[in-house]
């Protein structure tokens, strides 16, 4: 999974890969579910061996550090109105999201609920994309968001408990939901820029100033130190190459291809895609809901996909 995730974006010419493979958008989007699906049990893995936050803040220092020697030409030499740009979208599409559904799930908020309400995501782009920019979208649009909707609720239905958290917590996720809604949007407009910075450089920027929101967060709870275990190695190492670099880096590159309405559709089958990890890992049972859930989910996926490639002929 490494090599496939080092040899899919094609913009690092910066960082000195040889090899451009172009393959095809639905290719790389299946790439991006498996990938942003590992982040949920990377993290429920590394919670038997550290807090929450201390792995992310050392999931994107690792990141931060390995991919700077890669990078480092292209950043001196950018802009910095385009340095400013990425890390505002990097402080939403990164940090913004991670702490919001990360808290609310700390507070009480179940975590099936706080699936569905991430899964949300399309409905928060396509709006956002409404209100902010008065982009039209066609009624195959809504349906498609109506179908994966009803397969995630389907997929989580036996999770979809309240949970005990205050009533305010309830907003944490929906505030990470839309912060990423934010981010996507904003980056898709970004990357016809002029300034615009390779996927490798952008996705630096992004851990960069995510390292320093999580060091903040993580800084006033307690303690930043590495916890010294196979284990807290093991976890951050999965969700650094996993879920940051595969799933976000495979979602900013989808999103250059495509338009945020149909990348983000997409991860309507992040759940029951996480569910077969969790099978995988952890031995978790399967279910048929589970299947029935993911072939509607697929149907709403494929109607977004099908206006998406109409109102782009």
């Amino acid at each position: 999974m490494k090599k496939v995730l080092r040899s899919c974006p094609a913009p690092l010419a910066s960082t000195a890969v040889p090899l451009r493979l172009r393959l095809p958008l639905p290719a790389l989007e299946a790439l991006m579910v498996v990938a942003w699906s590992s982040g949920f049990v990377g993290i429920r893995f590394s919670t038997n061996y550290a807090p929450v936050l201390l792995v992310v803040f050392w999931r994107f220092a690792a990141i931060t550090v390995c991919l700077l020697p890669f990078v480092a030409r292209e950043i001196a030499g950018a802009s910095r109105a385009a340095l400013m740009r990425q890390a505002l979208i990097g402080l939403f599409g990164l940090a913004g999201y991670i702490a919001g559904v990360a808290k609310g799930i700390e507070l009480g908020v179940s975590t099936g609920l706080t699936a569905l309400i991430a899964n949300l995501l399309p409905v928060g782009t396509v709006v956002l994309s409404r209100v902010v920019f008065g982009e039209r979208s066609g009624w195959r649009t809504w349906a498609g968001m109506a179908l994966g909707l009803a397969g995630v609720a389907i997929v989580c239905r036996d999770a979809l408990t309240p949970g005990s958290a205050p009533s305010w917590a309830y907003a944490l996720p929906v505030a990470g939901m839309m912060s990423l809604a934010v981010a996507t949007v904003s980056q898709q407009r970004s990357a016809s820029r002029r300034d615009s910075l390779g996927l490798a450089a952008t996705l630096w920027i992004h851990c960069a100033v995510s390292l320093l929101a999580f060091g903040c967060l993580q800084g006033a709870k307690g303690s930043l130190l590495p916890v010294p275990s196979a284990g807290f190695v093991f976890g951050v190492a999965w969700t650094a190459v996993l879920s940051t670099l595969g799933g976000y880096g495979l979602y900013w590159l989808c999103l250059r291809r495509s338009s945020p309405a149909r990348v983000s559709s997409v991860l309507f089958l992040s759940p029951s895609v996480t569910l077969v990890w969790a099978w995988a890992m952890f031995g978790e049972a399967l279910s048929w809901p589970m299947l029935a859930g993911t072939i509607v989910s697929g149907a709403g996926i494929v109607m977004m996909a099908r206006q998406t490639a109409s109102a782009q002929g």
